[in-house]
Formats: structure tokens, C-alpha cells, sequence
């Protein structure tokens, strides 16, 4: 009898809430940071900043990371809120769901040069496929202001002090289209298994997708797996691998740290780089150049134990820079990707995509019309392409 008391005391122990292991934070909506808004050295001094987010992956309590990634001098955040979306396009925030963030308990928390910063969680109800105001306001000037430039969606703001906790959309009567600031949100919730990382150039960023739609291909590829895994978009337009731009970023090997390896509960990354390398100028004719690239990032992406998939460059024939000895090298590295051992698996983006009747050209029907971006229907294309086992 004291056996069995003492094996059911064992299991009741077992299976207490209080001996469950804290739920993880998961990434469920990113941006990544690409340069400095032009013109802001002395920062956006009584600017409050709403920026309309659309998360993949729901749960139970939110918290918000912020960046000074640009920024050469440190910068207030004075206030910082999060609500649910009353609807789309909108800056009007859901009546009961405005949440004041703290940052180690303080209500607001200074930025260094440089440096990203993450809020203490909050309870929120945050359903999957959802619209988020991260509401930043900066009562100080604050140096060159970070931001992501291919926002493709609406955010509001006001030059008026600080209006971040007001539920009214009465204050925000400018429109812009980038993310100031905010870089990343995580959520708790018991279903979720990890997040999945994005990293490409302007075909991952969304550019000419359907404005304010949520049609990028990661936003079609979170639909697939939203109850489950977060979906991370760390795409910049015109981004390269070997090289950066004003613009465009550092090159990916520069920021995998900061916008893949470092993101909340990230468990696999899919490649998608290399088209800006070949069809931007300084041309890269080398393919050896790109492939070693791409072996770097899948090398440090597994030593952190991520899985990483491998996606082949579109096509481009058509666009103002193609050129025959181009193509060339984008069959080049698309072949290595096919069949190296470094990817854990591929996604053949150039197969889905490309025209039947002209390999080198993108299917007329998936072509946004400048043959280098796909448009919506393309988009979800690649989004079908994916195999979600994989990930």
C-alpha cells in the first residue's frame, strides 16, 4: 500500500501545473530592420508612431521587441502600447484590448546605438491572421530613426505627443508606409512548436503584392501552418549576400545573426537570396562567389540547430538586366541548391514559377508585369510550394 500511495503521489507531482515547464515565446510576426528613414538626425522628437502589424501564429500574452539598429546616438521610448486592430487599415484599436508594455517593469526604457530592446510580456488574446497597433512614442530626439522602408501596409502617427494608449484613431492623421522602430513580436500559447524564418530580398519582402492584403508568400505560407508555427518575414528589397546597400540592408551574411539566428523559438530557415547578386549592378558572374555564401549561412544556421531549406532563384529573362551569361550563373547556383548537402531540404521556387513554354521567364500569369517580382497569384504559388513537413 505505501508503494502504491508513494507512485501516485509521484504522478499527481508529475502532472501538477505547477511542475509544467513555462511556455516558450514564439516569434509570430517580424520585420527586418533595412537602414535609417533619410533626413532624421535629430530623431522624431514628440512623434507618437502607430504601426499596423499582421501576425501569423495567435496566443495567449504578446510581448514587442524595438530596434535602434540605425541609430548612432541611444533614443527614449517613453511609451509603448500594443492592441488588437479594430479593423483593417485602420489605427482605431479594438475597445478592451489596449495593453501598456513595461520594459523590466519601467514604463519606458532607453535605447543604445545599435541595440534592439524587448518588452516584459502582457496578457493579450491574440487569434491567428491578426491585425496589431505597436503604438511607440519618443518624447526626445533620438538620432537617425530606424525603420523597415517596404512596409507594404499603411501606419499612422502624429508630430502631437504622446497618444499611445488612446483606443481612438482621432490623433493619427498621417499616413506612412514603413514600420518605424518595431522589429519583432512574440506570443505564449500551448499549441505553438516554434517559428519558421523568411530571409530574402523583395520577393520575400511582398513588393507589388496587393497593398494592405497580407499576400507575401510567407503571409500565404503562415495561412498553412498558423496554429502551430510563426512565420517571420526578414526580407529586404534589394537585399544581396555578398554585399550591402544604402537601402537594402546589410548583406545577409551580415545580419543572419540579428534578423534569423537570434529571433524567439525559431526552429528552421528558409534561404531565398541571390537574384539582387546577379541582376544588380556590380554583377556577380562568379557562382562559386553566391554558393559559398549560401553554405556559410546553412553552416551557421546549423550549429544553432536550425533545419534550413533551400529555395532556387526565380527567373528573370526580360527585366532590364538580364542577359544570357546572367542566367547562366543563376542555373549555376540553382543547381548546387538542388543538390547540396548543406540544405536539409529544397523548395524549388524556379520550377514553380517559371514559364513552361520559356524556362528563363517567369509564367505570365504569376508575373506582377516587371518580370522579377511575381505578383499575388505567384506568391501563393510559392506558398503551396512549401512543404510543411519540412519545416
Amino acid at each position: 500500500m505505501t508503494r502504491f500511495l508513494l507512485a501516485v503521489a509521484l504522478l499527481v507531482a508529475a502532472a501538477s501545473p505547477a511542475q509544467a515547464a513555462p511556455l516558450r515565446w514564439v516569434g509570430t510576426w517580424a520585420t527586418a530592420p533595412s537602414s535609417a528613414v533619410p533626413g532624421t538626425e535629430n530623431g522624431y522628437p514628440n512623434f507618437s508612431i502607430r504601426n499596423i502589424v499582421h501576425v501569423s501564429a495567435g496566443g495567449k500574452e504578446i510581448r514587442v521587441r524595438l530596434s535602434n539598429a540605425y541609430g548612432r546616438t541611444p533614443v527614449l521610448f517613453g511609451q509603448v502600447t500594443v492592441a488588437r486592430a479594430a479593423g483593417p487599415d485602420t489605427p482605431l484599436a479594438l475597445p478592451g484590448t489596449m495593453r501598456t508594455l513595461t520594459f523590466g517593469g519601467a514604463q519606458s526604457i532607453t535605447a543604445p546605438a545599435g541595440a534592439d530592446v524587448v518588452s516584459d510580456g502582457v496578457h493579450l488574446d491574440v487569434p491567428a491572421d491578426t491585425d496589431l497597433l505597436v503604438s511607440v512614442y519618443t518624447p526626445e530626439p533620438g538620432g537617425p530613426v530606424t525603420h523597415h522602408n517596404l512596409a507594404m501596409q499603411n501606419s499612422y502617427f502624429t508630430r502631437d505627443g504622446n497618444h499611445t494608449a488612446e483606443e481612438s484613431a482621432a490623433a493619427y492623421r498621417e499616413r506612412t508606409s514603413n514600420w518605424h522602430y518595431v522589429s519583432g513580436v512574440d506570443v505564449r500559447g500551448s499549441k505553438l512548436q516554434g517559428s519558421v524564418v523568411a530571409l530574402g530580398d523583395s520577393i520575400t519582402d511582398g513588393a507589388n503584392s496587393t497593398w494592405g492584403a497580407n499576400l507575401r508568400w510567407p503571409d500565404q505560407l503562415a495561412d498553412r501552418v498558423n496554429t502551430r508555427l510563426g512565420v517571420l518575414n526578414a526580407g529586404i528589397s534589394g537585399n544581396r549576400l555578398l554585399r550591402d546597400g544604402d537601402w537594402a540592408g546589410p548583406n545577409a551574411l551580415a545580419r543572419l545573426n540579428r534578423d534569423v539566428l537570434t529571433q524567439s523559438g525559431v526552429r528552421s530557415v528558409i534561404v531565398f537570396e541571390g537574384i539582387n547578386d546577379i541582376q544588380q549592378t556590380p554583377h556577380e558572374t562568379d557562382p562559386a562567389k553566391i554558393i559559398a555564401a549560401l553554405k556559410q549561412i546553412a553552416s551557421r544556421s546549423h550549429d544553432r540547430g536550425l533545419r534550413v531549406i533551400g529555395a532556387t532563384i526565380t527567373p528573370f529573362k526580360g527585366w532590364n538586366s538580364y542577359t544570357e551569361e546572367l542566367e547562366a550563373v543563376r542555373q549555376a547556383v540553382n543547381s548546387f541548391i538542388r543538390t547540396s548537402p548543406d540544405f536539409d531540404a529544397v523548395v524549388d521556387f524556379d520550377r514553380v514559377i517559371r514559364d513552361p513554354a520559356d524556362p528563363q521567364r517567369i509564367r505570365p500569369d504569376y508575373d506582377q508585369g516587371d518580370h522579377l517580382h511575381p505578383g499575388d497569384k505567384g506568391f501563393e504559388a510559392m506558398a503551396k510550394a512549401v512543404r510543411i513537413a519540412t519545416l
